[in-house]
């Protein structure tokens, strides 16, 4: 895709959402950092019904490490991977405390050093609570680059590099959330909505639908 396609791409995406969101519900840092551990292998669906009682009875870390792996389990266990998810919450829950007096912090290397928080992760938190221009690559947003032409690559680390260099600096802060709700919603993995696709005589896949 061209530059000025891939501009076009994102003010039609900027216009008709001016300011996207993440679909997890959270009221915190810490809040948002969990849930998004959660949210591995999960729907934000799934994770939202989950979290709505856990952070009602932990909202804190030292809340958290109080409730135990057993009471966490027991909160998230209609969650895919929920023992390893309510170890991996517990644990980082600790290194919060131990290490970062409780908060969420806005580095890289700090946030990949909390057990369950690899890179997708610590995007996620840096660009959603510390409003930092990065690229959280997921499945939708590997798809949608891959398909539509806007940032092909093999990986997702490739991908997330080539969106860096492709977006426009005035799109970036958001172009994750718009990239996520747009492969969620519209762009699909097995049928997408290409009739109702506000982007499509941009996009360069060839298999068009409707």
């Amino acid at each position: 895709m061209k530059r000025e396609a891939i501009r076009e791409f994102f003010r039609r995406l900027h216009d008709a959402n001016p300011s996207p969101q993440t679909e997890l519900e959270y009221a915190s840092p810490y809040q948002l950092l969990v849930a998004v551990v959660l949210s591995a292998q999960a729907t934000d669906r799934s994770v939202n019904i989950a979290t709505r009682k856990l952070f009602a009875d932990a909202p804190t870390p030292e809340a958290m490490v109080s409730l135990g792996e057993a009471g966490i389990a027991e909160h998230i266990k209609t969650i895919g991977l929920f023992r390893n998810k309510a170890k991996n919450t517990l644990a980082l829950s600790r290194l919060l405390l131990e290490r970062h007096g409780g908060e969420v912090p806005a580095d890289r290397d700090a946030l990949e050093a909390l057990p369950g928080v690899g890179r997708k992760t610590a995007n996620v938190v840096l660009n959603t609570v510390f409003r930092q221009p990065v690229m959280a690559v997921n499945t939708h947003i590997f798809r949608l680059s891959n398909r539509s032409g806007l940032a092909p690559g093999k990986d997702v680390v490739e991908v997330e590099k080539a969106l860096m260099r492709r977006v426009p600096k005035d799109y970036l802060l958001d172009a994750h959330h718009w990239l996520i709700l747009h492969g969620r919603y519209v762009c699909t993995a097995r049928s997408p909505k290409c009739g109702q696709c506000i982007v499509r005589d941009l996009c360069l896949f060839r298999d068009k639908t409707g």
